[in-house]
């Protein structure tokens, strides 16, 4: 089968379309056929070894955390799903590689497809629906009646952050651009808060944290692990180390303010993927995607359109499966 790999890493997001063997599914798993895979700003992060600290992965490697997709073959050991179901996934940590015709997964990892979404629509939702509920709920420990204010969240991530924070029972203020405005406040957002600058990076988590109540808590996509996080992850103590040392500034900087910071990884969850699933069923979300038709041929184009680009939607892969 077809896979985009990389045999090292690298800073120019290069890529080698490899044809590698089709995996096996193992007893507690099931086989994939990959008809979408989306690209994430993790992507070009693992192209460059960003991510090696959390997640050293073995060279070459498959890249791509989120797929949809039919399953092909199941193990033996596997009741819930069969062949034939149309499913969708934020790939596990340890086995990425969506960037392929084909993947096995375990299936506490995968759910089924929105019911009136393409598979298209489906691959962009795993990853960015699975970081809006874990950031809410293990993150975040968010309660009702409470305030969630979601800065620059008039995209992706903002159309599943909005609707499941409002199930939660949160008043939600969002900012964005103005194209966004109407989009975000009929998915339920309380408040919409336009901007025309768009400066992302760390001065935004210092004048975040300045406009946050006591005792708050504030939960970065963006910017760097800390100790809390390397803790929770049970890294090795070297890697608490290090991540206590680089994210310093910002543990400061909420003890200064009465606040409490924290970073998320997301993982695979399918109980979770569920939940979600139903919400975008209930709430009739059809998530953005960028016009532009990638295949698996042109998986460096479509990556440095993430990293460098300002893409309106969701980038997505066609992955040509035979």
């Amino acid at each position: 089968m077809k896979a985009a790999q990389i045999k090292k890493y690298n800073q120019t997001l290069d890529v080698t379309i490899q044809e590698i063997d089709r995996p096996q599914p193992l007893a507690n798993e099931v086989l994939v056929k990959v008809a979408y895979a989306a690209v994430n700003p993790l992507d070009p992060m693992n192209n460059r070894g960003d991510t090696k600290l959390m997640q050293n992965y073995a060279l070459p490697l498959t890249l791509g955390n989120e797929i949809a997709g039919e399953i092909t073959a199941i193990g033996t050991d596997v009741t819930d799903f069969k062949v034939g179901d149309q499913v969708y996934a934020r790939l596990p940590l340890a086995k990425i590689g969506g960037f392929a015709e084909y993947v096995a997964v375990a299936p506490d990892a995968i759910w089924y497809t929105p019911k009136d979404l393409s598979l298209r629509e489906a691959a962009a939702i795993p990853l960015t629906g699975l970081t809006a509920y874990q950031g809410l709920f293990e993150e975040l420990a968010a309660q009702p009646n409470r305030t969630l204010f979601i800065p620059g969240g008039s995209g992706g991530f903002g159309q599943l952050a909005v609707p499941i924070a409002k199930s939660l029972g949160l008043t939600v203020i969002v900012s964005g651009n103005a194209a966004a405005r109407d989009h975000i406040l009929n998915l339920g957002a309380d408040q919409y808060i336009d901007y025309v600058i768009d400066t992302r990076g760390g001065a935004d988590i210092e004048r975040e944290m300045a406009i946050m109540k006591p005792g708050g808590r504030i939960v970065s996509l963006i910017d760097g692990p800390n100790k809390q996080f390397a803790k929770q992850l049970q890294l090795l103590f070297w890697k608490q180390l290090v991540f206590s040392l680089a994210g310093w500034k910002w543990d400061h900087l909420a003890k200064k303010a009465g606040v409490e910071y924290r970073f998320i990884f997301v993982r695979s969850d399918g109980a979770q993927l569920k939940k979600i699933t139903e919400i975008v069923e209930q709430q009739a979300i059809v998530p953005a995607i960028n016009p532009h038709q990638f295949d698996l041929a042109h998986v460096k184009e479509a990556l440095e359109l993430v990293a460098h680009g300002h893409p309106t939607g969701k980038v997505v892969i066609k992955v040509q499966a035979g």
